[in-house]
């Protein structure tokens, strides 16, 4: 199942692709993809209406993708998970994964705009795959248990302000939690449906220039072993998300840098996961 959400900032609903591409409105029956749906197990009563998604009301091609979940609690982040992208910043490859968060304001749809921020001349992109949190995680006791604890997963970018996060002092929350620096979806993929494609190849270009293609066969830390990791310090909660990290090239590792501008476009492919489109403007 990919489940979706769609309709002006503020004023989402939820609903579900079916197997012809269209979207399906499913908030007759549902209130939202959020916190409450995720920890009642809402995901075990999606099942009877894949199968009759036919009788769902199509969504109107002109409705907005939102965001495939709700506001989530939190967006934990790894950092330097692949060795490559550890490696083109000039950082040391971790021994254990590097964790930061963004704001949970950052999150917007999958073809909202990059609002690149005032002040602001290091704006960078990340493509990376996110997982939404099923139900409270807290001390686990293995990684094979983590992955009971996943409701899906999606595609995000992880947009970076380099200035803000590695020039001005303290951690990276300033360069990470700028407005729109989380788009996210077009769409949460559901555990056995990621079974079609477990290891999705990330792409991103800008202006029709590839930047980023990996694999996330590549992470150094894999999904089930990050969830357990980060049940060891906090509790994850249900629709919570976290993003693995990003594959190399990204703007501040090339040579020269090369940074976004108000006006660029930005796409991004990951396979199963979908596809999202950002153009840049200004603050």
């Amino acid at each position: 199942m990919k489940l979706i959400r769609f309709g002006s900032p503020g004023r989402e609903k939820p609903g579900m692709m079916d197997g012809e591409g269209n979207r399906r409105d499913l908030s007759a029956s549902f209130k939202d993809w959020d916190r409450d749906f995720f920890q009642a197990g809402g995901m075990a009563q999606l099942a009877p209406f894949a199968d009759r998604l036919a009788d769902m009301p199509v969504v109107p091609a002109s409705e907005r993708w939102a965001a495939c979940i709700a506001r989530p609690g939190k967006v934990i982040c790894i950092g330097l998970n692949y060795i490559d992208h550890a490696r083109e910043a000039t950082m040391e490859i971790p021994s254990e994964p590097i964790v930061f968060q963004k704001g949970a304001n950052t999150v917007v749809g999958p073809f909202d705009p990059i609002i690149i921020p005032r002040n602001s001349a290091k704006t960078d992109w990340e493509v990376e795959m996110a997982v939404v949190i099923g139900s409270d995680l807290r001390y686990l006791s293995s990684p094979a248990e983590a992955l009971q604890g996943i409701a899906g997963y999606c595609l995000a970018n992880d947009v970076s302000e380099r200035s803000f996060q590695l020039e001005r002092g303290g951690q990276w929350t300033k360069g990470k939690c700028c407005d729109n620096f989380c788009p996210l979806g077009p769409y949460l993929v559901t555990p056995e449906a990621m079974r079609a494609c477990p290891d999705p190849v990330l792409k991103l270009s800008v202006n029709g220039d590839t930047m980023q293609y990996g694999s996330t066969v590549d992470m150094l830390f894999k999904t089930d072993f990050i969830i357990h990791y980060l049940s060891q310090f906090m509790t994850l909660e249900a629709g919570d998300l976290v993003l693995t990290g990003t594959p190399p090239g990204v703007g501040m590792g090339r040579n020269p840098p090369r940074y976004l501008k108000v006006g660029d476009r930005v796409e991004l492919d990951g396979a199963i996961l979908g596809n999202q489109r950002q153009v840049c403007i200004p603050a």
